[in-house]
């Protein structure tokens, strides 16, 4: 029952005023609120809206109703209204743990910093498990990385989930055997179909384990072997499949002219070729069909020392749509080999030319008047190169990297040539000797340049890379 009013009627109910209600007399005579010391009673006065709650902003305090915080009905007082009583506020996570903070956080650090980071707690580990932090790389495993001892003494091949989980496409795996190789397909659960590239380094993979590890491996277009001396040419001729698309062999003493003819026979789609094999001859080049011709794009033969001018004849004439050529080492092209490159290959745009000692001027002239789609030129230990070539390539408006490490016969008069090359982005002129901190200074005029390469350079002195910070300040020079 409602208390006497002053007239002895009885008093009405609270009503309703902007939305609000007054709360009905507690037992102890007192208003809505207990009064403290220094309040003044809240007797017979219209229930007034609580003070409002320490909160965050509306979009975090998910728990209070729109209604409360606009000054809808008060959610203390009986009735329906009271179903809605707030709970306590959602406490957001600690930043430390904050995931789209994390989410963002991580792609400033390195691989091996991701590795570490993944070790500090769960959460972390959550984050940086995703697979987007770890596209493009690919994990080195050792064949002693590969199995943990146990108590017994026996060996148990590693777990690798937390690889998968954060699926990586393609490994490198050192000097490993056909038993781990089997292990390893076996226990990587992205092994049939989810590694795209392979890489086998100083390993004792013979052709049984070859054949075995392409027939299982579905997935693989990408093989790289550098060191493995004990499969032969008839492990290709086994094994290779048309699917592969990316082939590197190197450092592989079996590998010689029929590794070639089964290279280009089984290999319909190949689109980059590298090849470092002492034993490689002209005639492996005249293995190239037209298939080839229409697919590869990228060729690179690596200190391939039996290979002449013929030879370049071959390439050029099997692999006309060629966009980058190395005959990196190739000691015996010459200045003829060159024409002959500059002629048919037009739609070069990398050429490595490095450590061919009879490479002379004349190639420069033939490089400037035919590549005008050339971005890339190495030169390094082109020891016959002189200011007379560089002064044929600062015609070439479209290079943007070049690399003369110890071109021991340019001078300071070659660098003034380079000055007019303003599509020039990456120059590296380490180790040759001749070059003075004078004409150095000069190439502050290239002012688009984003990396200066000044190893072993004796004209480059500390003021010097001081002058350049100054006035290069966008370029990345290496001491």
């Amino acid at each position: 029952m409602s208390s006497p009013g002053i007239n002895g009627d009885p008093k009405p109910p609270c009503l309703p005023r902007n939305g609000l209600v007054k709360l009905p007399g507690q037992p102890n005579g007192l208003g809505a609120a207990s009064i403290t010391k220094g309040t003044p009673a809240a007797k017979n006065r219209p229930c007034q809206p609580p003070p409002p709650p320490t909160l965050p902003p509306p979009s975090l305090a998910s728990p209070l109703s729109r209604g409360t915080l606009a000054g809808g009905p008060c959610p203390l007082a009986g009735g329906p209204a009271s179903a809605s009583v707030p709970g306590p506020p959602a406490e957001r996570p600690p930043l430390a743990t904050d995931e789209k903070i994390l989410n963002g956080l991580f792609w400033y650090f390195s691989a091996c910093e991701k590795c570490v980071l993944a070790q500090v707690c769960k959460a972390w580990r959550r984050v940086l498990y995703q697979p987007k932090f770890w596209a493009g790389l690919t994990p080195v495993l050792h064949a002693k990385e590969l199995y943990n001892v146990l108590p017994s003494g026996e060996k148990e091949f590693v777990n690798l989930q937390g690889f998968a989980a954060r699926g990586f496409e393609g490994f490198c795996l050192v000097g490993v055997s056909d038993l781990d190789i089997c292990e390893f397909i076996d226990n990587y659960a992205l092994s049939k179909k989810g590694v795209k590239a392979m890489s086998l380094k100083r390993s004792t993979i013979t052709d049984a384990g070859l054949e075995v590890m392409l027939e299982q491996m579905q997935g693989v277009v990408r093989l790289e072997l550098s060191g493995c001396n004990d499969f032969t040419e008839a492990g290709l001729w086994s094994s290779l499949s048309a699917r592969i698309t990316s082939l590197s062999v190197s450092d592989c003493i079996n590998v010689a002219d029929d590794a070639i003819a089964a290279i280009s026979q089984l290999l319909p789609n190949l689109a980059e070729l590298s090849l470092q094999a002492y034993h490689v001859t002209d005639t492996a080049l005249a293995y190239f069909t037209a298939r080839q011709g229409h697919s590869t794009h990228t060729l690179r033969l690596l200190s391939c020392w039996e290979i002449t001018n013929h030879g370049v004849v071959n390439v050029v004439h099997s692999l006309p749509n060629l966009t980058a050529l190395s005959l990196s080492g190739c000691s015996k092209v010459t200045d003829d080999g060159v024409e002959l490159v500059a002629e048919n290959l037009r739609k070069l745009r990398s050429l490595d030319l490095s450590w061919c000692p009879r490479i002379t001027d004349m190639a420069l002239e033939y490089v400037a008047c035919d590549l005008h789609r050339l971005e890339e030129l190495v030169l390094d230990r082109c020891v016959r190169i002189t200011d007379t070539g560089l002064s044929y390539l600062s015609t070439m408006s479209s290079l943007r990297s070049l690399y003369l490490r110890w071109c021991c016969q340019v001078q300071d008069f070659g660098l003034k040539h380079l000055l007019a090359m303003r599509s020039l982005r990456l120059l590296s002129v380490a180790g040759c000797p001749l070059l003075t901190t004078t004409g150095l200074s000069g190439l502050v005029q290239l002012q688009e340049l984003e990396e200066l390469e000044l190893t072993n350079c004796p004209g480059a002195t500390p003021e010097l890379f001081k002058y350049f910070s100054q006035h290069l300040p966008r370029c990345l020079v290496i001491e």
